[in-house]
């Protein structure tokens, strides 16, 4: 019987309109500064396509967490509509500490789409290589634009 449901909430999931961007900025989390804009959000998720071709993403909150304190450079991409806030909501604070870029986009269902999988996914490393270092740049020098918050 458990099996029967899982086709239909799975055609369910496929047939959910998706959210715009307008939308999604309507279940963000208080703390989610500095936000990507729209523009930024489909550049971060066209570098993360690419880098999870090469295998150089980090994903999850422990992940992430584990590599930066290692000292792993790269661009780290946080989900705004993540609840509890308390899962990620040290990771910003590690990240100004190293001196690494970060920003929020609107949808953890998004970023994990983006990254190739099925689930949703919080907080993702982007991880810099030569295959698509002219995409990284461009989003890396975007994100080192933002305000950071107080």
């Amino acid at each position: 019987m458990a099996r029967e449901k899982q086709p239909e909430a799975a055609a369910e999931a496929e047939g959910a309109p998706e959210r715009s961007y307008r939308e999604q900025l309507d279940y963000l989390n208080p703390i989610a500064q500095p936000l990507a804009s729209r523009k930024l959000t489909r550049k971060l998720y066209k570098c993360i396509r690419k880098a999870a071709k090469h295998k150089q993403i980090r994903r999850g909150v422990k992940e992430v967490q584990k590599f930066i304190n290692k000292g792993e450079k790269g661009i780290t991409v946080l989900a705004g509509d993540t609840l509890p806030i308390d899962v990620y909501c040290h990771l910003p604070i590690m990240c100004e500490d190293r001196s690494l870029p970060y920003a929020y986009v609107p949808s953890k269902s998004d970023l994990g789409a983006a990254a190739g999988s099925k689930r949703p996914t919080c907080v993702i490393m982007i991880k810099p290589h030569e295959e698509y270092q002219e995409t990284y740049d461009e989003c890396l020098e975007e994100v080192s634009a933002l305000p950071l918050p107080l």
